[in-house]
């Protein structure tokens, strides 16, 4: 489905990324393989991962090369793009799955944890983003698939710097589908249930939870997650831009946008004793209830 075209995964060391890399990879594209190779909480940095991963590319009779710069770096993000067009001379898709976690809750989160998360995820992906654009304005087409999470998409404790970045990447990847229909440019986004290496930082609270992570960490592999960036990155996808997609072990989920539920109008203006006792009261029944991404997704996934 990807013959001829070169696509670039960001964080494609591994986990999920280096399934979408392989996969991109047998579809036949050329990858470019790009990760810093950092740890789960993005520090240090190792070359070994991407390499790694383009020898298992070339190994099985792919096209592939490595690039180990940062997304953090506006100059590190371009780097990427601009190693495909000189190596391939072209580049057709974007994946942006970079990443790390600083989970902590609100009240104790530190401002470093707040800046570095967002730095990576949101500013990251729009540097890799940015870097893209022109080429795939120039040329007419290219396809954007950006990872957002159901923390992002739905809501989730302990990961407000995390929630806030992967949100943005949903409505930045909405802008860019608006922006660029034009030049044939789709964007789309991914909220993936999958085993990674952030997931074993997840301290277990008892035997149940011991129980419930064994039992996700045997069905959500990542490479779930890769048949459905090969289809985003394909031209028989070219009429699906502006979603945002959830893959759960063989489940696909399609996410809604947010929209406006109930309006009220007073013609002569709200005060705020008419808000306190008509709107409010009237609009109660339809606010949506705090519920965290485990409460929502709730059923079992076989």
């Amino acid at each position: 489905m990807l013959e001829g075209k070169v696509v670039a995964v960001t964080g494609g060391g591994r986990g999920v990324g280096r399934s979408v890399a392989l996969a991109c990879a047998s579809a036949g594209a050329k990858v470019v393989v790009n990760d810093l190779g950092s740890s789960e909480s993005g520090d240090d940095a190792d070359a070994g991962p991407a390499r790694d991963v383009v020898d298992e590319i070339t190994a099985a009779g792919g096209t592939a090369i490595a690039n180990t710069a940062s997304v953090m770096e506006p100059e590190g993000a371009t780097s990427i793009i601009e190693d495909a067009v000189r190596h391939f001379g072209r580049i057709d898709g974007v994946v942006n799955n970079a990443g790390f976690l600083r989970d902590a809750m609100f009240y104790k989160m530190s401002l470093k944890d707040w800046t570095d998360v967002i730095q990576v995820h949101l500013n990251g992906s729009y540097y890799v983003s940015r870097a893209a654009a022109n080429y795939f304005k120039e040329q007419g087409s290219g396809a954007y698939v950006h990872f957002t999470s159901t923390s992002g998409v739905l809501g989730n404790i302990g990961q407000t710097n995390y929630s806030a970045a992967k949100a943005g990447i949903v409505q930045m990847s909405y802008s860019i589908a608006l922006e660029m229909a034009k030049f044939g440019v789709r964007s789309n986004c991914i909220a993936p249930t999958a085993w990674t290496r952030l997931l074993e930082t997840i301290p277990i609270r008892d035997e149940a939870h011991r129980i419930k992570m064994e039992r996700m960490k045997a069905m959500l592999g990542p490479e779930k997650i890769a048949p459905l960036v090969v289809y985003l990155m394909s031209d028989d996808a070219r009429n699906v831009s502006g979603q945002t997609f959830g893959v759960r072990n063989n489940e696909v989920f399609l996410y809604s946008r947010p929209t406006i539920l109930r309006t009220m109008q007073m013609s002569d203006g709200w005060t705020p004793e008419s808000i306190a006792e008509i709107l409010m009261p009237a609009l109660r029944p339809s606010f949506p209830k705090l519920a965290k991404s485990a409460d929502v997704i709730a059923w079992e996934s076989y």
